[in-house]
């Protein structure tokens, strides 16, 4: 069933996405779903170390 999408088909379905999102929208939409990808990479691997947050040693000082 979905296996058999040829070349013309895999076209139209570009297309109807460029027309419902927009040109300008397309690398976002792909670096949404890289980053989406990449972190459910990260969890089934056990990764829990989030690469965004900051020493906690910064915060304690901060508070007294």
């Amino acid at each position: 069933m979905f296996g058999s999408l040829g070349i013309p088909e895999l076209l139209l379905i570009l297309l109807i996405v460029i027309i419902i999102f927009g040109a300008g929208k397309l690398p976002q939409l792909g670096k949404g779903m890289g980053e989406g990808i990449r972190n459910f990479r990260d969890s089934l691997k056990g990764d829990q170390t989030p690469k965004s947050d900051p020493p906690k040693g910064d915060d304690e000082s901060k508070n007294r």
